[in-house]
């Protein structure tokens, strides 16, 4: 396969996976993992996950893998879990963001698996985080990381982009902290479509919410997943009399609900059904984000175990935009 040759020569390229579509580089290059953090404005001290072929040596990854990783490994691989666990000796501190642990994961995507199973004759890892600008949107199709590297792919800084449609999940893996079992237990340090109760029922033990001693983990930051326009969530009964507050006033608002609302300027409906939602929440932010609105209001999802990975998102994606509302209210 071209692209394993191109990642075995230094280069990066942007594959699909099940959950978005990833930024790829040899994990065990410094240098070319660094063009990752060049490419996308990444902070150096923020880890980058790394995608293994099924069936991968973890031992060369991590020295003692735990019991708890082999049983996840077996329930999940391949699919939308990641596993944080110690470092390796040899393994170079880029990926981990100078921390002692690696975050490894074994996609489903058949190209994603496919271009694991040639780079290196399958015995490589790909690091890759997603495929766009640091705290911006995923991509969940190969258009937008076309998009969102256009100036790379002309460079040459980005090699390639494998086009494997849209992503099935559309938010990113679930990840599980297991570096610190004997003092901690399990940690769930980012909710996804494999979910805390999952996870408890193959190993014994629900994963704790993230501590202050935590290790920093892919999209953990407060502010993440955002499009350009801002990002105001509200729940359904205060949602229609906020929207028609703003249209009266002349704001030019941008709407993702899933329940009858008055129309907007612009406007999607999802499912009322967190896999469905999720599947297409990325495509539906970026979309917003193109239609010339002043403020996307998002009618905030159900609660519960299996929204939880859709309400992380948006949380984050929302981060800092309540006073943003409460001005347009005010006008």
């Amino acid at each position: 396969m071209a692209a394993a040759a191109l990642l075995e020569a230094g280069a990066l390229v942007a594959f699909p996976t099940e959950t978005v579509y990833g930024l790829g580089a040899d994990a065990e290059n410094p240098a070319a993992v660094a063009r990752i953090y060049q490419a996308k404005g990444r902070p150096s001290d923020h880890p980058v996950i790394v995608h293994v072929a099924p069936g991968a040596d973890l031992a060369h990854w991590c020295d003692d893998l735990p019991v708890e990783a082999t049983q996840l490994v077996a329930a999940f691989w391949p699919g939308p879990l990641t596993l944080i666990v110690k470092r390796a000796a040899q393994i170079p501190d880029a990926v981990s963001g100078g921390q002692d642990t690696v975050g490894l994961r074994c996609p489903s995507h058949p190209v994603a698996i496919a271009l694991l199973a040639a780079f290196k004759g399958g015995n490589g890892g790909v690091a890759a985080p997603s495929a766009n600008k640091f705290g911006n949107v995923s991509p969940t199709t190969a258009q937008h990381v076309r998009d969102e590297f256009e100036a790379e792919l002309t460079s040459g800084l980005l090699g390639a982009v494998l086009d494997g449609g849209q992503s099935e999940v559309g938010i990113e893996s679930t990840i599980v902290d297991l570096s610190r079992l004997a003092t901690h237990g399990p940690v769930l340090l980012r909710p996804g479509h494999i979910s805390g109760e999952q996870i408890a029922a193959v190993i014994g033990q629900l994963p704790a919410l993230p501590d202050a001693a935590a290790p920093r983990a892919s999209g953990t930051l407060d502010s993440h997943y955002a499009p350009h326009t801002p990002v105001a969530m509200q729940h359904g009964d205060l949602l229609g009399e906020t929207l028609n507050q703003l249209l009266n006033a002349g704001r030019r608002v941008a709407l993702i609900h899933y329940s009858d609302l008055p129309p907007a300027s612009a406007s999607v409906r999802l499912e009322a059904d967190p896999a469905s939602y999720a599947h297409a929440l990325y495509a539906s932010l970026r979309t917003m984000d193109q239609v010339g609105a002043e403020l996307i209001l998002v009618e905030a999802p159900p609660t519960g175990p299996a929204w939880l990975g859709v309400n992380d998102r948006l949380r984050r994606a929302a981060f800092g935009s309540t006073g943003i509302l409460q001005q347009f209210l005010s006008v």
